[in-house]
């Protein structure tokens, strides 16, 4: 099982890959940086990230319909897997992970549009998040 390091230099040998962090989601605080940083500034780039991350993570609009019939508890992970911003020459993919690591994380993976390949990117990272462990 990876720790933060391992994981993101596995995120950094994707086609197209920029950068790469670990971010808590309710602080902004980077527990881990790899690559170049969005705006060059890597402390500003994860505390913009953890506002968009915050804001998809405690909407109940996005949660699965079976979470809202059951009553699933809000706490227990955030209701969406993953999020996708794009422009013009990069995709931005930040991957929740699951509370089994500690449950306010997420990765940010910043891929350049021309040479990344999106759905192999989330397919690698939703596999990093669920082997990730604390090191």
């Amino acid at each position: 099982m990876p720790g933060i390091d391992e994981c993101l230099l596995e995120a950094m040998r994707l086609p197209g890959a920029r950068g790469a962090a670990l971010i808590d989601w309710t602080s902004g605080l980077a527990l881990g940086t790899v690559g170049e940083s969005p705006g060059g500034d890597q402390e500003t780039a994860a505390v913009e990230a953890a506002e968009i991350a915050r804001l998809a993570a405690e909407q109940h609009a996005f949660a699965p319909d079976d979470d809202l019939e059951a009553g699933a508890a809000a706490d227990v992970d955030p209701p969406v897997e993953d999020l996708i911003v794009s422009n013009r020459d990069s995709y931005h993919v930040l991957r929740f992970v699951g509370a089994s690591f500690d449950g306010s994380v997420f990765l940010h993976l910043w891929l350049a549009r021309t040479e990344g390949n999106l759905a192999l990117a989330r397919i690698r990272l939703g596999e990093m998040a669920e082997r990730l462990v604390l090191a």
